[in-house]
Order: C-alpha cells, then structure tokens, then sequence
C-alpha cells in the first residue's frame, strides 16, 4: 500500500495542467452504452476510477479501449449481451450504480448491485429507485441487488421531484430516460457542470432534452440515439484544490492551466475573500496568495454553491488564517474524517454538530496521518506541504481515485513529495 513523504515548507510556483473531470467523464462513459456503435470521448483522466468503471462496463460484452496517455477511450457496446454489474466491482466506486439506468435506459433491463464508495456516511440510492418507479420501471430488490425492468415498448415516462436535490439520481433518471416510449420530467435536478455536461453529451447522441442547465429537465423520448465524438470538461475541483494550495504560502506564483472558470461556481467568491486573488484569461488563472490569509466561515450548498468536495481543503487553508473559522456540511454532515488527522499535524480544530471549527495561526508541524477517503486525503497532503518537516501520508491509494499523478504535477511547481511502495 502507498504512502506518500512530503518535505514540508515549500512554495509552489509554476504551472499545473487540470485535467478532466473525473464526476462528469463517468455518466458520458455510462451514457455511451445507450448507442450501438463506436463513441470516442476525449479528455478522460488517468484514474483509477474510470479504470475500475471500464471493467464494470466490460463485463456486459462492450468494447472499451482507453489509453491514459492520451486521455482518449472508445467505447463499443454494439455486443452488449450481458445486463448486471456485479458487487465486486460496483463496491468499489458508488459511480458504477450509473450502469442501473444506462443498462435499463438501453434494453429495458438491469441488475445492479448496491453500490459502496467512500467509507464515510450513508448516501441511499432510494431517490434513483424512485424515479425510476416514477417513470415507469419495476423495481426489485434481490440479495444486494437493485432487478429493474420496463415494458415491452419502454419506460412509459412521468415526473419525480427530488428531494433533496440530487447528482447522481439526476444522472440515473436522464439514462433512463433518453429513449423512453414518452416523456419523463424531473424536477429539482441537479445543476452541477456534471449534468450539463451529460444533457449535452446526450443531445449530440440524438436525446430531446428541455432545460438544461435548470432545475427542470423534460426528456422527450427517441428511439434510438447514434455514437458521438465528445470532449469531456476540467476537474473544478481539481481547479479548486489547486487554487487553495497556491494560496496557502505567502510566497507562491502558481498559474493554472485548462481551467473551465465558467464552471468554479460561486466558490473563486469565498476564495477572494481570505484575500486571495486569482486573474483569468483563456482557460489559464493565475493565484496571487496574501501575506496574511483571512478566516472565512463557509456553507456547503449544491451548485452553484460552495461544494461540499472542497471543505476538507478549506479546512487546511483555514488553518493558515488568522482567526476563528467554520465549516458546516450540509450535503454529508459527517464528512469530518479528516479532522483527527489534522489535529495530529498540530492544528486546533475540531467538530460540533455538522461542523469543522478551526482556529488558526497554529504551525503545523509534519508527523504520519492516515487518509480515508478522496478530499480527506489531499486535505492531508496539503496540510502535510505547508507544515514544518516530514510527513507521511499513509493510504494514499484514495487520492489515485481522484487526482491524476498528483504527485508529479505538484513536483514539477517545487513541491517535494515522495511515492513510497509498502509492501
């Protein structure tokens, strides 16, 4: 198992490329099994998570071939035969829950097992079940698995409001939807770049789909949709992650490349306001970082709010602040894993209720801490780069799930981190 050792106290100067998104590159990688025919999609990551979503969609008889140097995967499922995923895989990444309403959506049928993810909080598929019910599908639970059917002619359409707001339901039900026999309407649908991403991916394929980017999709049935060429967007939260970092060390010059700033949301608004700067122009932002970082309390939303995947690694820029901050998670209100681990590099925080409360100005100084999942482990190896000495960040097979050779990108900007293999 990987750790990784990182010589602390370094300012990051240079340029770092951003790469694909890895939230938005998996529904197109789902919806491409909606058309029979080679799909090419470019500008897909090199993670560990698309590998593992590949393997889910090999099982069923598709095609896929994908090279991670050149961010390109071609994905056939004119031979799809086989209509489950099963737990092996899917427990290995909640995304792969996406192949319910992709297989459903294609063949009208799918069995799929419930997934796993993240070790921390539940997040119940219940909103994607009822959907799907809604729109018209026979939904059975068997053994771990989610059976679902539609009729003879497909999924007849209706409407569901989600409560709460959802992405990954949102993505589910547009799957199933594409090739409905009517019409389907979701109502309080997610507006992350994710799904628009997605709406456009399917509307190139063929899909009718009204209100894009709204918090009402109306998808007009077809009854087939064609293969595509498509270019998947930037990670924003990729971008955000960067963004903190450079501004953690008074003396950093950090420039980002292939930057979607159209994307970032409300969240450059918070950044500004610890007195961080950052100018854009042409998909490149350069971050100007202040000598003195002010504490700003903040409040998970959905977009285009601030995201709950940036609050571990504002909790270590917090650190930096001068003063009191808080961190309240209202989309996972027990996404504090990190905050133990923190503690241990010497800051002051803790959790109340769904809050992180941070006093900083503490120095950090660099110890061995354990990660537990994706954001909670950059958190770590952020912490770890500003604090004084060497740390070791164990368990960072999280951060390959997420985060493209993070190690390289941040050595080539003057960071000083070390992969170590453990047997």
């Amino acid at each position: 198992m990987d750790k990784f050792r990182i010589e602390g106290g370094f300012a990051l100067k240079g340029e770092i490329a951003i790469g694909g998104s890895k939230n938005a590159a998996l529904p197109l990688l789902a919806a491409s099994l909606l058309a029979d025919g080679e799909t090419i999609i470019e500008n897909i990551p090199g993670l560990n998570d698309i590998l593992t979503f590949n393997n889910v969609m090999r099982v069923t008889g598709s095609r896929i071939d994908y090279d991670p140097e050149s961010h390109r995967i071609s994905i056939d499922p004119a031979n799809l035969y086989y209509h489950e995923a099963p737990y092996d895989l899917v427990r290995k990444m909640r995304a792969s829950f996406y192949m319910l309403g992709a297989l459903l959506g294609r063949d009208g049928k799918a069995r799929v097992s419930l997934p796993g993810g993240c070790a921390w909080g539940p997040r119940p598929v219940d909103l994607h079940l009822e959907g799907l019910r809604a729109f018209g599908a026979q939904i059975d639970l068997d053994q771990g698995y989610v059976v679902a059917s539609a009729p003879e002619n497909g999924l007849p359409g209706g409407t569901f409001s989600l409560k709460p707001s959802s992405v990954g339901a949102t993505v589910n039900l547009l799957l199933a939807a594409a090739r409905c026999a009517g019409s389907c309407t979701i109502r309080n649908a997610a507006k992350e770049p994710d799904v628009v991403q997605l709406c456009l991916f399917l509307e190139k394929m063929g899909a009718k789909i009204e209100g894009i980017g709204t918090s009402t999709l109306v998808i007009k049935g077809v009854d087939e949709l064609k293969p595509v060429t498509f270019r998947n967007t930037s990670d924003r939260i990729e971008a955000g992650t960067y963004m903190i970092l450079g501004a953690m060390h008074p003396d950093s010059d950090l420039t980002l490349t292939n930057v979607s700033t159209d994307e970032l949301g409300q969240f450059p608004a918070w950044f500004h306001k610890t007195g961080a700067q950052s100018q854009s122009d042409a998909g490149r932002m350069r971050i100007i970082s202040p000598a003195e970082i002010a504490p700003v309390s903040v409040i998970t939303e959905i977009y285009p709010g601030f995201p709950t995947d940036l609050q571990a690694q504002w909790a270590t820029l917090m650190t930096r602040a001068a003063g009191e901050s808080h961190i309240t998670d209202t989309i996972y209100p027990d996404r504090f894993s990190y905050v133990p681990e923190l503690a241990r590099l010497g800051a002051d925080v803790y959790v109340k209720n769904n809050s992180a409360v941070i006093k900083g100005g503490r120095p950090l100084t660099g110890t061995s801490v354990m990660s537990t999942d994706l954001r909670a482990s950059v958190s770590l190896v952020m912490a770890a780069m500003y604090a004084r000495g060497t740390s070791d960040v164990l368990r960072v097979y999280h951060l390959d799930r997420g985060y493209e050779k993070l190690e390289e990108k941040l050595n080539q900007a003057g960071a000083r981190i070390t992969r170590v293999r453990e047997n």
